[in-house]
């Protein structure tokens, strides 16, 4: 057989490989180690919404292709979720298709709107995903950092950081691996340098109703935003059905037919009869949202609360399911090395947030715990962590 001597891999995606989860989640199932990796839930979400996906499924609804933006079902519920905690108004026929979860979402929304050498604004440390699907578009990726201990925008940086070859800021707020959750102020400020410089925004908002300290403001509300925006979200972190892969594109039929002219490439449709059972979840009384919350908040408190007794310097997340921590107080520098060896040494896996940064320096030593655990599970990985103490 003759050999093919030319690389093989688009040169846009050389040095992306395997993402760090699919790694450090197979280290943990080949280990037996308490996965802080990958940010899933190890509880299955509502009963009743499992069923009615089930239902869906015997009943014949969306086991064939769905309609191409999604059920109207779904569609709607997604309007209808938004006017009553957001108070945007979205038309469920023309502002709002439905994607392969958050990933995809992004992936098309780059993919449409992202010349090649377009510059897109990331503010870093961003989820590995954001890298690929700009280098994917052919875009140039322009990082702004996030700098501890609060990890908070600094719209003077991303002023400097705007040129004429700008054309969208990729926005993550809550924000992972951060938990930062941007302030009112600080999205005002981000969505005043939009609107003078005649940029698009893609703001990616999935933990939307994981915050525990502040609050969820879609930079969507500012004015001039309406009609520059992509707003993208999902069920599986807020119903804890990640494999089930809905999420969602909310934006003017302008923005929202250019991302499907992309989407319809890729995935085409998927997960019908899951459509029908995040519709039935996205009406969910408050009290669900709230004890979603309020479970994730005790979680957060038990992992910071244990990792500072260890002797971790941790920065307390505002939101999502992370936990940023400095290993350096332990005697620890290099956070990629650390977490490689630590399914061996004490039987956790976490990931290494320099990897999430194109400045690697900015968090050398900082590793990323996921606290979307049983309180039995991150208490066993506590007692399996103190060992790097003792």
């Amino acid at each position: 057989m003759n050999k093919v001597n030319r690389p093989l891999l688009n040169r846009r995606l050389e040095g992306l490989g395997t993402t760090i989860f699919a790694e450090m989640s197979a280290r943990a199932v080949a280990t037996g180690s308490v996965n802080l990796g990958q940010g899933f839930p190890d509880r299955d979400g509502p009963v009743q919404i499992a069923q009615a996906a089930a239902d869906a499924i015997l009943a014949g609804r969306g086991n064939q292709y769905p309609p191409g933006p999604g059920i109207p079902e779904l569609r709607q519920a997604i309007a209808a979720h938004d006017e009553r905690f957001w108070g945007l108004c979205y038309d469920p026929d023309s502002e709002i298709l439905v994607t392969a979860g958050a990933t995809e979402a992004v992936a098309a929304a780059m993919l449409a709107l992202v010349e090649p050498g377009d510059e897109v604004i990331a503010f870093e440390p961003y989820y590995d995903s954001y890298a690929a699907n700009i280098a994917m578009a052919g875009g140039v990726r322009v990082p702004v950092t996030l700098r501890p201990p609060d990890f908070r925008p600094d719209p003077g940086e991303l002023a400097k950081a705007i040129t004429d070859r700008t054309r969208l800021i990729l926005l993550n707020s809550p924000h992972n691996p951060t938990g930062s959750v941007f302030t009112r102020d600080e999205l005002a400020a981000i969505a005043s340098l939009a609107v003078e410089r005649d940029l698009l925004v893609v703001t990616d908002e999935v933990y939307e109703h994981l915050v525990f300290d502040g609050e969820h403001v879609p930079i969507v509300q500012f004015p001039g935003m309406r009609e520059r925006t992509v707003s993208v979200s999902s069920a599986g972190k807020t119903f804890s059905f990640t494999g089930w892969k809905i999420g969602w594109v909310k934006a003017t039929p302008e923005l929202v037919a250019a991302v499907k002219t992309a989407k319809q490439f890729l995935t085409f449709v998927s997960g019908g009869p899951f459509q029908y059972a995040v519709a039935q979840a996205l009406a969910l009384p408050d009290e669900y949202y709230a004890r979603l919350r309020d479970d994730l908040k005790a979680q957060r408190d038990l992992l910071t609360a244990g990792l500072s007794e260890i002797g971790f310097e941790v920065y307390p997340p505002q939101g999502t399911y992370f936990v940023t921590a400095d290993i350096r107080p332990l005697g620890y520098s290099d956070g990629v090395e650390f977490c490689r060896n630590l399914p061996d040494r004490a039987g956790v896996v976490a990931i290494p947030t320099a990897i999430f940064y194109d400045h690697p320096e900015a968090a050398r030593s900082h590793v990323r715990f996921a606290f979307c655990k049983r309180p039995e599970v991150l208490t066993e990985a506590l007692g399996r962590l103190a060992r790097l103490a003792g």
